[in-house]
């Protein structure tokens, strides 16, 4: 079994609480037995999220040799310009780690999203932008860390596509089994749908 999961702001990717931790886990939204995460994504971080019963799944999707693609829609602090751009796309440094190259773009006109709760920070002084990052790799906080070398803080983060299939219309929250043909999808690198 291979669920789609539209992970809300302030939700775990695990089922058991952490001692102390303010944030919700996988384990209030009633799904089924057995299932776990296929990777994670932070709490304060949106989206899709993968859940599975089948073994082996996890090393298909996130071996970076795989060359497996996630794609995440970022809302940053101030506009990236062509600059900030090209930096991500060749790769960055953060920490002792030198990020693998990806596919980057600005997101124009800003992606129609439901609000959240609670709403990202607002300045008026300083205006925010979206760019799509597209990753075959995951390393601890990744996007925002990236984001952050190039000077644009991330505000908010959601990840909208695993290989070829996309989150949808899924409401925050919710989840659902694929069928056969959006299975395919998770597992191809060709182009989205």
């Amino acid at each position: 079994m291979l669920l789609a999961f539209n992970k809300p702001y302030g939700v775990l990717s695990q089922f058991t609480p952490e001692p102390g931790s303010p944030w919700k886990t996988l384990a209030g939204f009633n799904l089924p037995a057995g299932v776990y995460p296929l990777g994670r994504l932070d709490a304060d971080s949106e989206g899709l999220l993968l859940l599975s019963d089948e073994p082996g799944l996890n090393n298909r999707l996130l071996d970076p040799q795989q060359a497996h693609r996630r794609e995440y829609w970022v809302q940053v602090e101030r506009i990236p310009n062509d600059d900030a751009l090209a930096q991500l796309t060749r790769g960055v440094k953060i920490g002792d780690h030198h990020t693998l190259p990806a596919h980057t773009h600005r997101l124009e006109p800003a992606p129609e999203l439901p609000a959240r709760h609670p709403p990202v920070r607002f300045r008026k002084t300083v205006p925010d932008g979206w760019i799509s990052i597209e990753l075959i790799e995951g390393k601890n906080r990744q996007v925002r860390r990236m984001t952050a070398a190039v000077g644009h803080p991330t505000l908010r983060l959601l990840r909208v596509r695993i290989g070829g299939f996309r989150l949808g219309v899924l409401a925050a929250g919710k989840w659902r089994e694929l069928s056969t043909e959006e299975r395919a999808l998770v597992f191809s690198n060709g182009s989205p749908r």
